[in-house]
């Protein structure tokens, strides 16, 4: 038997997350989310896993250029992280009004500041209910030191060290 979508939100909230963009395309075709549905694959070869919902123009750019980036967002960061949530109105590469951007040497949106940038290629792609689930291979990372923003119970945390 299923869990009702209600109480899969609710625990799933529970979950702390680290805070990232999605991001990819080039000039008028860029777009980007926020997500936490972000995860390491392997090292053989260094690749990613991201969830990205089907509807959004993110996923449609995924599918057709073959390329992705994840920018893993600092403590600093919580106002870009709405802004691509669609907080404020912004859709598509207006969303890029947030924060500042350059391009990656594979021309992916790379946001300056993020902890961590990470360049992808499109390995496979499968789709899962409502959204599509991209493996890509790491082939460029930009780092910045800092704190990484978390998500969890519907609000932005700091990370605290513990003894």
């Amino acid at each position: 038997m299923a869990v009702d979508i209600g109480t899969f939100r609710q625990t799933m909230g529970q979950f702390p997350g680290a805070v990232t963009l999605i991001t990819t395309g080039a000039g008028d075709l860029r777009r980007g989310i926020t997500a936490t549905a972000v995860c390491s694959v392997t090292d053989t070869p260094p690749s990613l896993l991201v969830c990205v919902n089907r509807k959004t123009g993110t996923c449609a750019e995924i599918a057709r250029s073959g390329r992705f980036s994840v920018q893993l967002l600092g403590q600093d960061h919580a106002d870009i992280a709405l802004a691509f949530a669609g907080a404020g109105g912004a859709s598509g590469v207006e969303k890029f009004g947030a924060g500042d951007w350059i391009s990656c040497p594979y021309g992916l949106p790379r946001l300056t500041g993020a902890l961590a940038s990470l360049s992808c290629e499109l390995m496979s792609q499968s789709e899962t209910g409502s959204h599509m689930i991209f493996i890509g291979k790491i082939e460029d990372v930009a780092l910045t030191a800092g704190e990484a923003l978390i998500y969890a119970q519907s609000k932005f945390h700091r990370l605290a060290a513990v003894a």
